[in-house]
């Protein structure tokens, strides 16, 4: 079998590699030339562990190649971003421009398969592109929607052994669905329709943000209140049917920080724990670079010289290098708009630079700075010895896990 895979990140190219070690001669698809050669050479553009040997086993083995456009195939995978918009509507415009550029390569008996999280409806406005297009088509190709479910860090093992739900737009199209995904995938292979697999998908990070949001109004209170939210959590889950989730400085990443809007654009008057959710941990970024502000003016009131800052870390979550909706990246935009001269050392290091901030070495800007703000608990951070001396500012937990 050939696979063509649209879209080259941090799930298409890992999907396309596994499927690719399991004995599919697969094309990947990139608009980003950068990203072709790199693969091509056997070059992982993403940090993934793991992925970078099987990408050289796929590579030299002839079972994966790269390219700028779509080869013929028997399966074709959209595997692209899917944005919101400036007014959080979803943007299929990704989605509709891979589907296109596949049209002409599409032949009876296909398979059509969109993996990239979609608002309810996406999988049948595609079909409808692509039967406009090519009448002769209907009824003679297969089309379904599979989500993928996996956790940045794991993909390997989670692409194989993770549960998925597919929803053909008929019954024939998610049975040649799952034959395709039983080739690699050892979990379990949950049928469905379309709409419901989306609704799937969209549900799932919907109810992790709700929960995250829970956690994070959790901290807000017990700030005000005076009270240590992690050993909070801790207590309260020591009841059998408790389990919060830890806070943060919010929510990011492609998929819970995005996903939940595109069921409110749909379904503003339906949606309002969903919605309320997504407020929540907005603010709670914002929240922390006031917090950051605070601090740092009161250095300066009580130290007379400005303070020099550490922010320590910008991705959305730990030992990751992607830096997608972050959080992190919005606390540290915020403190350096404001922060009238004052020295702010910015630290990341899972990247080795970035187009917008200056990094530097998180063992030096730990050492130099009057003030230390953890945003995310990479596993270098926890190795830090303790300084009695900082003000330290611990959005993540980090200090529960160290002696900091």
């Amino acid at each position: 079998m050939t696979a063509c895979f649209m879209g080259l990140g941090y799930i298409g190219l890992p999907t396309a590699i596994i499927a690719a070690k399991h004995g599919i001669h697969v094309t990947g698809v990139d608009v980003n030339p950068a990203v072709v050669e790199k693969t091509n050479a056997g070059e992982l553009h993403i940090i993934e562990p793991g992925m970078g040997d099987l990408l050289k086993e796929v590579i030299a083995s002839g079972m994966l190649h790269a390219s700028t456009h779509p080869e013929t195939s028997d399966a074709y995978f959209m595997v692209v971003p899917t944005p919101f918009k400036g007014n959080h509507e979803p943007d299929v415009s990704y989605v509709e421009a891979a589907t296109r550029s596949v049209i002409p390569y599409l032949k009876e008996g296909d398979l059509y398969v969109i993996e990239s999280t979609s608002p309810i409806g996406t999988t049948e406005a595609m079909a409808q592109i692509i039967f406009t297009e090519r009448p002769e088509l209907e009824g003679k190709i297969y089309i379904a929607y599979c989500p993928e479910r996996v956790l940045p860090g794991n993909v390997i093992y989670e692409l194989v052994h993770n549960d998925r739900v597919i929803g053909g737009l008929n019954p024939e199209s998610t049975e040649k669905a799952i034959g395709f995904y039983s080739q690699f995938v050892q979990g379990t292979l949950h049928k469905t329709n379309a709409r419901t697999a989306e609704m799937c998908k969209l549900t799932e990070n919907s109810s992790r943000d709700v929960q995250i949001a829970f956690a994070n109004e959790l901290s807000l209170i017990c700030d005000k209140a005076g009270i240590d939210v992690w050993e909070l959590i801790r207590l309260a889950n020591k009841h059998p049917r408790v389990n919060i989730l830890q806070p943060g400085c919010g929510v990011g990443g492609h998929c819970i920080a995005v996903d939940p809007y595109f069921i409110t654009a749909d379904f503003p008057m339906e949606s309002k724990i969903i919605g309320t959710a997504r407020e929540i941990n907005n603010y709670k970024s914002f929240w922390c670079a006031e917090k950051v502000r605070n601090a740092m003016l009161e250095f300066e009131l009580s130290h007379h010289r400005k303070p020099v800052v550490a922010m320590m870390g910008l991705a959305f979550k730990p030992n990751i290098d992607d830096l997608r909706e972050s959080p992190a990246k919005y606390i540290t935009t915020k403190v350096m708009q404001s922060c009238n001269n004052a020295q702010i050392l910015v630290v990341e290091p899972n990247v080795k630079e970035h187009n917008v901030f200056k990094l530097t070495d998180y063992r030096e800007a730990y050492e130099k700075a009057d003030i230390v703000v953890f945003m995310v608990a990479h596993d270098p951070f926890k190795t830090l010895p303790k300084h009695d001396d900082k003000i330290i500012l611990d959005f993540c937990g980090i200090r529960k896990s160290n002696t900091l």
